[in-house]
């Protein structure tokens, strides 16, 4: 199984190019943090590269800025290829499935229109949601008996 889910920060504005065919694809890189800081010392990063295709692509080019904190969902791609010189380079990449915006909401985007009820908001619009009390449980009927266990 090759699969990736990774969460990083964009190291640049993401880069959309148009393959002959007229295909979007969208590169960029981002920095993620390693799990570990050793002691003494700041906390390290390991850099990837990203490949969106088509609407993914188009998608990352339009939302993604640089320092924005996204989630990655994708797959490796390694390569090889031979310089000027005959040397063998090794590459990898990472292939974007899909991708997601993962820094926490704005009050900027508020004003664009992309505001979600929020949980009071919710509560009003199905009070038969809402427990009778005031404790968080829904009250159970003294019928016991009906239940399967």
């Amino acid at each position: 199984m090759n699969r990736v889910i990774l969460m990083g920060r964009l190291t640049a504005d993401p880069e959309l190019r148009y393959t002959t065919a007229n295909v979007p694809v969208c590169r960029f890189r981002i920095a993620v943090d390693r799990p570990y800081v050793k002691q003494g010392e700041e906390r390290q990063a390991d850099f990837f590269s990203i490949t969106a295709w088509r609407s993914t692509g188009e998608f990352a080019s339009r939302y993604f800025k640089k320092g924005m904190r996204v989630l990655v969902e994708g797959w490796i791609r390694n390569d090889t290829y031979d310089d000027n010189q005959g040397v063998r380079h090794y590459t990898f990449d990472i292939q974007a499935d899909r991708l997601y915006f993962a820094d926490g909401k704005r009050d900027d985007m508020n004003a664009g229109g992309f505001s979600q009820p929020s949980y009071k908001d919710r509560q009003q619009e199905e009070p038969a949601m809402r427990p009778e009390s005031g404790d968080g449980f829904f009250p159970l009927s003294d019928d016991d008996d009906d239940l399967p266990f």
